[in-house]
């Protein structure tokens, strides 16, 4: 039961970082959101606010590399075109008003301890997109580059749709992403 509420209230928390930013999202905000208790904060987070944060910037990196798991052994336009699918499915959800958990503690933050937490996410997505690639037909070198560059497109994607309230600027960038990705891949693993 405590490891359900603790997990509620990281999941809770997850989902308030993508839609309200860090600075939005407090402890009250959490508790109204999950039910949760309020001495469970206390309890599962002793060390604060940055704890709680720090365990859903954690959570939202492994949902999203969980979610790359079914890609593992396909090609790499499939990889690129799940993990735009994932992204697309944040957008349209919310109605374009939830973005990226990871990005909102990376531009908001003062704390070394949760930066490190974001730049662990980051850098795990990025190695293991450049693995699913690379099994996926692009070279080490071009699996790895285009891995960091796929990020860097798909969040200022879903940036630019949440500030524009449509998902047009992300379908733009994703159709340009794939089309890239299909003059990489050799003639051999192309379809």
């Amino acid at each position: 039961m405590a490891k359900e509420v603790r997990d509620r209230m990281v999941d809770g928390a997850m989902v308030l970082l993508g839609r309200r930013g860090l600075h939005a999202t407090s402890f009250s905000e959490v508790l109204a959101a999950t039910g949760a208790p309020r001495g469970s904060l206390y309890h599962h987070f002793p060390a604060g606010k940055d704890q709680l944060m720090a365990a859903a910037v954690d959570r939202a990196g492994a949902v999203l590399v969980d979610a790359l798991e079914r890609c593992a052994g396909a090609r790499a336009d499939a990889v690129v075109a799940q993990f735009l699918a994932i992204w697309r499915a944040v957008l349209t959800r919310s109605a374009c008003e939830a973005g990226c958990a990871v990005l909102a503690v990376t531009v908001a933050t003062d704390s070394a301890e949760l930066l490190s937490h974001a730049t662990a996410v980051f850098r795990a997505w990025r190695e293991r997109l450049a693995d699913l690639l690379e099994q996926g037909g692009l070279g080490a070198a071009q699996a790895r580059s285009f891995a960091m560059m796929l990020i860097a497109s798909a969040e200022g994607a879903v940036v630019l749709s949440r500030a524009d309230h449509g998902i047009e600027p992300f379908e733009a960038v994703a159709q340009q992403l794939l089309e890239q990705v299909g003059r990489m891949l050799p003639p051999e693993a192309a379809a």
